[in-house]
């Protein structure tokens, strides 16, 4: 049996090194750059006669693709001695998958760039997360995840301004706003190749896809259950937007919701960008179960005023704060619990195992949501959300203290 001293991931130096600048560069650029996509892909979809239906199945194709995705690319990763290609091979394969959707003239065209584009995004978070971890003494992995979170957060509140900026301003046509997405996507690309530093690892031994599975700590298999029961409540967050237009309308008139339903989520992506960052400082400082299922509380605490409070502009205000600030705290939170669950040999494949759950959870959640939205209303829907929230947030309570170094798998 190794001892502690042994087992404990020490790294000399500041926690803010050129490899978390880097990380954190790269996902601001790339999210710049995908988002930019994203944010006019409904429309550019109807310029090619596609009907509603096309939006659903190319999101829903493209993120199942990328959650199976981040489980075999964690695995494959940790058996590498040099995780970084892969990473950036998966930053370069989305910027050029997200520029080609300009070139497109029907919607199944649409579909296989961007699936290509998410696979991309599949291939580079587990790898992204425990290049992350791995360049940070444990104590600090709060603080980087939560700098990263930060970064990536920026991006997308800057890559819609952008498209807004190009079209409605500047006047640019379709291909030509996709093209402009390689810029800010080529420059994550630039960034993940050069600035990132991958230190050395020891060769590890071949280990089957399920073995690399069970091999995992039995603490890390109970947090991911609660991981799951809580994704699976957690709803797209573009629903609080349909939520808000739809509310706010006998109050405000149409126009003016759909305005106020734009600003509430610019609040929200500023709240959520700020609380990556605290949450990770917090998580550095204290118990990262209790934090994290605070948070989880938070997102229950956000659908029961859905639920009890009549609608308002300062009832949608404070839904969409809680919305903002829970969802900060919860990635930072699970992705540092997760990486200090598991040795750092295994941290491929526990980020990946996190991101299927998490993947799975996104679709489910908000088609549960809103099928049951549908068919008997919000109170049921949110009622939904927030029993899965609670749920969750008692399963980590249940957790072992964290606070302990993982001992080397084998």
């Amino acid at each position: 049996m190794l001892t502690t001293k042994k087992l404990q991931h020490s790294i000399s130096g500041p926690w803010l090194n050129r490899t978390v600048i880097g990380i954190g560069l790269a996902s601001l650029f790339s999210d710049w750059s995908h988002e930019i996509a994203t944010t006019v892909l409904p429309r550019f979809l109807a310029t090619l006669g596609a009907a509603a239906i096309w939006l659903g199945l190319i999101e829903g194709v493209s993120d199942g693709l990328s959650s199976f995705t981040k489980m075999a690319s964690g695995y494959y990763t940790d058996r590498l001695r040099q995780r970084k290609p892969i990473a950036v091979a998966g930053y370069l394969t989305t910027t050029l998958a997200t520029a080609a959707i300009g070139l497109a003239t029907g919607a199944w065209q649409v579909l296989l760039a961007r699936a290509t584009a998410w696979l991309g995004r599949g291939l580079r978070t587990p790898v992204r997360k425990a290049l992350l971890a791995g360049s940070v003494d444990r104590s600090a992995y709060g603080r980087a995840f939560g700098f990263e979170r930060m970064m990536d957060t920026l991006g997308a509140v800057v890559g819609p301004a952008t498209a807004f900026i190009l079209l409605s301003v500047c006047q640019f046509g379709y291909p030509s706003l996709f093209a402009v997405t390689l810029v800010p996507g080529l420059i994550a690309v630039a960034l993940m190749a050069f600035l990132v530093k991958e230190k050395t690892r020891e060769p590890v031994p071949h280990i089957s896809f399920m073995g690399s599975l069970r091999a995992l700590p039995a603490d890390f298999s109970k947090f991911v259950i609660a991981v799951g029961f809580f994704g699976l409540g957690d709803f797209a967050h573009t629903l609080l937007i349909l939520l808000a237009t739809q509310k706010l309308a006998p109050i405000l008139g149409a126009t003016a919701a759909a305005s106020w339903a734009i600003g509430l989520y610019v609040l929200h992506n500023i709240l959520y960008a700020a609380f990556g960052f605290i949450g990770g400082w917090l998580a550095d400082h204290f118990d990262k179960r209790r934090l994290l299922a605070t948070g989880y509380l938070l997102a229950a605490l956000m659908a029961f005023t859905v639920i009890l409070l009549p609608p308002s502009i300062g009832m949608f205000v404070l839904v969409f704060s809680l919305g903002g600030i829970f969802v900060a705290l919860e990635e930072t939170l699970e992705d540092s619990l997760c990486a200090e669950l598991v040795h750092e040999d295994q941290h491929g494949t526990a980020f990946g195992a996190v991101a299927t759950v998490n993947g799975i959870g996104d679709f489910a959640s908000s088609l549960i949501v809103g099928t049951l939205w549908t068919f008997f209303g919000t109170t049921i829907a949110f009622s939904y959300s927030a029993v899965l929230f609670v749920v969750g947030a008692v399963l980590i309570l249940r957790l072992p203290s964290a606070n302990r170094f993982a001992q080397k798998p084998g």
